[in-house]
């Protein structure tokens, strides 16, 4: 096996790989439980791929075979219900281990010096997959897919001189048709994969080169033994991917128990609309994203003008890519902030949820004015950040992970 390895090595370098990344990256010894989502999202997206590529064997991308693909690999194909719920599962779980990621990503300070560009990476994969969860939404052709479909697309016409014509490019005819659900197809099984995947590895090289945060915030590369390993830090394997283990685990028996118990999860994950075939000539009673989405419609709605709603949902994501910039802090870990901090990033979470919910909701002017008080707490937290982090009073950082 060594001669093997020896060959290879020679020609391609597998073992540099294996220890530059693995056996020889020391991470910082005091991960807690926030720290699982990152490999849990890398699970989900392998999942995502290898169910992905099942589901495309039995699945016609055209206006008149899609609606009725799905049902033939419901009810006919061997074990096609579970591949079905396992995808469609998966892209709520997806969202849900990278909003989780993100906000540990928030909370310990993971997009400060010198982590900029990891950051970056890491949104520019949640924008792909944005994009990606929004073509494969379309694929089963049902009432909720088409109408939210036309929906977000006919947004971009609000978009002055080119934006009628964008919005007919993008859906290649003039309404929604079997174009669109072809290109989109093509899209959402091909090119955007490939770009997330892309991503993924930039992501991780990034932050392999610079070191893993931690919840101090505390940099372990200053205090290094005589061989220049760091003394606060322990080698990722075997010690993290064991670790690993243990929140796939837990992770695998939620997981299963939505697949298995409840994969429509009321409504949220299925929505009912969707068990019905397209009509161009029927409108659903309300129309609504997927639930990952619902915080950015409800402040496109919270605006009354479409132009003016459209350039404030884009740029509640925007700003997220401008983080690393805003925060003045001289510590990174919410636990050293001050006091401000703490309670912006509180309402800022609660504001995110509750925008959360009323974009799953019909508008009524109560909800309406309480989607623009959150909106503009969640643009607030952005914009007053510069401020409030560089006139709070900080705590010491100790100089150690045990100090």
């Amino acid at each position: 096996m060594s001669k093997f390895m020896e060959w290879v090595d020679a020609r391609f370098p597998a073992t540099k790989m294996w220890e530059d990344h693995l056996s020889k990256y020391y991470a910082p010894k005091n991960f807690n439980v926030l720290y699982f989502f990152g490999s849990l999202a890398l699970l989900v997206l392998v999942n995502q791929i290898l169910t992905g590529i099942w589901l495309t064997m039995s699945f016609e991308p055209s206006a008149e075979g899609a609606f009725a693909s799905v049902e033939y690999i419901m009810r006919d194909v061997e074990y096609g219900w579970i591949l079905r719920y396992l995808h469609s599962t998966g892209a709520s779980a997806f969202f849900v281990v990278v909003y989780l990621h993100m906000f540990r990503g928030i909370l310990y300070g993971s997009y400060q010096k010198p982590r900029e560009l990891v950051w970056i990476f890491g949104m520019m994969i949640y924008l792909a997959l944005m994009a990606e969860a929004f073509m494969g939404y379309l694929l089963p052709w049902g009432q909720m897919s088409y109408w939210g479909a036309q929906v977000i697309i006919s947004l971009f016409g609000a978009i002055p001189v080119i934006g009628g014509d964008l919005t007919q490019w993008i859906r290649g005819d003039y309404l929604i048709s079997g174009i669109t659900l072809n290109r989109f197809f093509a899209l959402h099984v091909i090119a955007l994969p490939i770009v997330i995947l892309g991503l993924v590895v930039l992501h991780i090289l990034a932050l392999h080169e610079v070191g893993s945060n931690n919840p101090l915030g505390v940099d372990i590369k200053k205090t290094k033994d005589e061989a220049g390993v760091p003394l606060d830090g322990i080698p990722f394997h075997p010690y993290y991917t064991v670790k690993d283990i243990v929140g796939v685990v837990v992770f695998l028996f939620v997981f299963c128990a939505v697949v298995f118990f409840f994969p429509e999860m009321g409504g949220y994950f299925l929505e009912k609309p969707n068990f019905e075939e397209a009509n161009a000539l029927k409108t659903p009673e309300h129309i609504a994203p997927v639930w990952y989405f619902t915080p950015y419609y409800a402040i496109l709605r919270a605006v009354p003008d479409k132009l003016l709603g459209v350039i404030a949902m884009g740029g509640a994501i925007a700003v997220l890519f401008v983080l690393p910039w805003l925060d003045r802090s001289p510590v990174k870990s919410m636990r050293y902030k001050g006091w401000m901090s703490k309670v912006a990033l509180v309402v800022f979470c609660i504001s995110f949820i509750i925008l959360g919910v009323l974009g799953v909701l019909s508008p009524t002017p109560e909800r309406t004015l309480v989607s623009r008080i959150c909106t503009a707490i969640y643009f607030g937290y952005f914009i007053l950040m510069p401020f409030y982090t560089k006139i709070e009073k900080t705590k010491v950082v100790p100089q150690r992970v045990d100090g």
